[in-house]
């Protein structure tokens, strides 16, 4: 099983950027899909981004179009998500998550098919 561990939330002016890392340890992530989530309170948890194993597709929430750039860097098990121009209303908990569904281009939107998960990162922008 692979474990996660997300890092790099923080509180951050409207306007401003923040950049997360999510590490992954345990056995190689390079075959599975990978995405991001995030949950602000009293709401359900949402999708955000998401890459498919080798990078090649990406898909985000219409909302963080433009401002969002999920990566991955497979040599080094990591996964990146660089927030630029946030906003208030783009706070929450933000968890890394993935999938061992293998070298497919689908990429999930729905967190009920997501096998395995980081224990969030909070992000906080004050206006």
């Amino acid at each position: 099983q692979v474990q996660l561990v997300e890092s790099g939330g923080g509180l951050v002016q409207a306007g401003g950027s923040l950049r997360l890392s999510c590490a992954a340890s345990g056995r190689t992530f390079s075959n599975d899909a990978m995405g991001w989530f995030r949950q602000a309170p009293g709401k359900e948890r949402e999708f955000v981004a998401g890459v498919t194993w080798n990078g090649g597709r990406v898909y985000y929430l219409d909302s963080v179009k433009g401002r969002f750039t999920i990566g991955r860097d497979n040599a080094k098990n990591t996964l990146s998500l660089q927030m630029n121009s946030l906003q208030p209303e783009d706070s929450a908990v933000y968890y890394c998550a993935g999938r061992g569904v293998g070298r497919v281009g689908y990429i999930a939107t729905n967190r009920t098919e997501y096998d395995y998960w980081g224990q969030g990162t909070q992000v906080t922008v004050s206006s």
